[in-house]
């Protein structure tokens, strides 16, 4: 009896999903029309405050002498499009990391995003660093995901 039968895999997703998913995209077409661009998502944290440029940070500072401060990564070119995020710092510590880009041309762009992004940020906290596993089935979007985050964290010099 396999000891991991129905718990989710970090490194794959699972075939049943997958095999759902790929069933509703055959024949789709894109939302967005040929050549448009990833959109972009405005989710800041309220009590930071956000930098415009890549990867450069603003902090704002707390009552306990900690600074909580928010780090735009680079924007990484995948196979299928943009990849960037933003870091929330707090001191050393990654405290969120929040997708400001992804691929989505593709109504499957945005179903596996949909699956991996919030495995990608949940292992980035984990970890507390860039070096995290590839999901299988979203591996450019792992790739550029994890580039993006060690961007953010080297320009906040972490």
């Amino acid at each position: 009896m396999n000891e991991n039968a129905g718990r989710p895999y970090r490194a794959r997703l699972g075939f049943a999903a997958l095999l759902g998913t790929v069933v509703l995209v055959v024949g789709a077409k894109s939302a967005t029309g040929i050549g448009a661009h990833p959109s972009t998502l405005a989710v800041t944290p309220a009590t930071t405050s956000t930098s415009t440029g890549t990867g450069s940070g603003t902090g704002t500072g707390s009552t306990s002498g900690t600074t909580t401060r928010t780090v735009t990564g680079d924007a990484v070119h995948t196979r299928y499009g943009l990849v960037q995020v933003q870091v929330v710092l707090t001191g050393s510590r990654i405290t969120d990391v929040v997708a400001v880009q992804l691929p989505d041309r593709e109504r499957r762009d945005r179903e596996i995003n949909d699956q991996a992004v919030p495995l990608l940020r949940q292992e980035v906290l984990d970890v507390q660093s860039a070096q995290i596993d590839v999901i299988s089935g979203a591996s450019y979007t792992s790739q550029g995901y994890a580039q993006s985050v060690q961007s953010a964290l080297d320009a906040a010099g972490v």
